[in-house]
């Protein structure tokens, strides 16, 4: 087989830079470990930044997402018995967009297969070759039958624990944070509970309500990072939100609960983000705490890069945007691995009474003065530059 860039991984990465090429004319093999159902059902983040819809829209599959997408202008950050919220929308002229990372996988897989263009499932044994020389290739297993397939570039999209970054991990350096607590979330059948997504700070620890559509409640609580969910049967979970997001005069909906799983919280940066010719986007090279929502739009933002450099290599002969992808793409990592962490330290409970005061006082501080709120506001619905 041969292409111009084989793809490992169909997750929003690899998928996002397979159509941003087809777009462009410059063809992508995608490949995929898992079977097709699994990559269409993992529940992941749900909240789109402005720049991760318009690229949803130059890579042509936004349609859905503004159909049936909940647009929001701002967040609710609750604590001492109050709620206050933050209008993103005012402060910075942007919003956000309540999107399910798994419709945006369904919606590019899709795609692609409408357009008969290569989407591999179900690979096996996938190893990266003679990426430092200008002929990589990569080797896999499909249907029983070993293969190889050449290209120009090998862009790695195969998460946290893909081949690639191990492949290259003698030149890397790496960064990372284990937080000591986790989140145990709960896809519920019941109508959201508020108007905007909710932050909440309690003495019994973190809960946020989120959303996946009208009629459906995404929502978490604070546990340890290696909680046996068993221990969480549905009612313990209800009690706990109910506790932990109580207001006079408001009430939490409840349902029937569709899904549950504990979440740990990590960070994690690997350095560069390139090699020769093979490229890490997305959870490949690194991971932020869910706090601060910057998962999926990080990765987004990666295979933007990515996609430009390589348009313009196959287009000019220019190689400045390839040799400059891991610089690029690091700024903007290391800005929302800061604000994922200040968020994240902001609203969990851990450590002493000492440690309680300080985050007490930020979450005073942010939403009495402008000028904190707007930091995280810009930082939340995403910044153009950093």
């Amino acid at each position: 087989m041969r292409t111009q860039v084989a793809i490992v991984g169909a997750g929003p990465a690899g998928l996002i830079l397979a159509a941003l090429l087809q777009r462009e004319g410059i063809e992508a093999v995608v490949l995929e470990n898992r079977s097709r159902d699994y990559v269409e059902a993992r529940i992941r983040a749900g909240v789109l930044e402005h720049g991760t819809v318009e690229l949803l829209e130059r890579a042509g599959v936004a349609g859905r997402a503004h159909a049936e997408g909940i647009v929001h202008g701002g967040i609710y950050l609750q604590f001492d018995g109050e709620r206050h919220h933050v209008p993103m929308r005012e402060l910075t002229g942007r919003s956000i967009l309540v999107y399910g990372q798994t419709e945006v996988v369904k919606d590019l897989i899709d795609d692609r297969l409408a357009r008969g263009l290569p989407l591999l499932f179900e690979v096996s044994d996938v190893s990266v070759h003679d990426f430092e020389g200008d002929a990589p290739y990569v080797r896999f297993t499909h249907d029983g039958e070993e293969q190889r397939l050449d290209c120009d570039v090998i862009a790695g999209c195969d998460g946290f624990h893909g081949v690639c970054r191990p492949a290259i991990e003698r030149v890397l350096r790496t960064f990372e944070r284990e937080y000591p607590f986790g989140w145990l979330g709960i896809l519920a059948d019941a109508p959201p509970s508020t108007d905007e997504l909710v932050y909440a700070h309690h003495e019994r620890g973190f809960a946020l309500l989120s959303l996946r559509s009208p009629t459906r409640s995404r929502l978490y609580v604070q546990c340890r990072h290696d909680e046996d969910v068993a221990g969480w049967p549905d009612e313990r979970v209800w009690e706990e939100l109910r506790l932990r997001t109580a207001l006079d005069g408001w009430k939490l909906n409840e349902g029937p609960v569709l899904e549950k799983g504990v979440t740990g919280m990590r960070s994690f940066v690997a350095e560069p983000m390139q090699h020769g010719r093979l490229f890490l986007a997305g959870d490949a090279a690194h991971i932020v705490p869910p706090t601060g929502a910057k998962g999926l739009n990080l990765a987004a933002h990666d295979v933007r890069v990515l996609a430009d450099a390589l348009i313009a290599w196959y287009r000019r002969g220019d190689e400045s945007g390839l040799a400059g992808y891991s610089t690029e793409c690091l700024r903007r990592v290391w800005r929302a691995e800061h604000f994922s962490y200040s968020m994240t330290t902001m609203l969990h409970r851990a450590g002493d009474a000492f440690d309680e005061r300080l985050r007490l006082s930020q979450l005073r501080y942010v939403t009495t003065s402008e000028t904190a709120a707007r930091s995280l506001a810009e930082n939340y619905v995403g910044l153009d530059r950093v």
